[in-house]
């Protein structure tokens, strides 16, 4: 089953810098079995200090068919029973921002019933 998930708005943080997640992206999702979802999230980010970063972020979502179905549905269910991981990739044209162009990042993800958080980390 395929799903399509608008993607509205938000906010990003960092060390020292902060970003709102403009609306107009979407996550495009395919449920491949009743335990595992593949994820491909994109959308756009603007710093305060106006600069955008695109992102694109794919991810696997899995866990116990019943915790699953629950999700779909926009229920809670205890992250820390569901296995979320990404790896998120940047785009952006600032030099001050370009390291981000050059680097891998992995991260975990948390799906609650009102929001999506995510932590993206560097690979050293």
């Amino acid at each position: 089953m395929r799903r399509l998930i608008p993607i509205l708005g938000g906010e990003a943080t960092g060390d020292g810098w902060r970003a709102r997640v403009l609306p107009g992206g979407a996550d495009f999702q395919l449920v491949v079995s009743d335990t595992l979802a593949e994820l491909d999230a994109r959308y756009v980010l603007e710093t305060d200090g106006g600069d955008l970063v695109y992102v694109r972020n794919r991810a696997i979502r899995c866990g116990p068919p019943e915790l699953m179905a629950r999700l779909v549905r926009g229920e809670p269910v205890d992250p820390s029973l569901i296995y979320f991981r990404c790896s998120p990739s940047f785009e952006t044209a600032p030099a001050s921002l370009g390291w981000i162009n050059e680097r891998m990042f992995v991260g975990t993800g948390a799906r609650h019933p009102d929001r999506v958080l995510m932590r993206f980390f560097e690979l050293g």
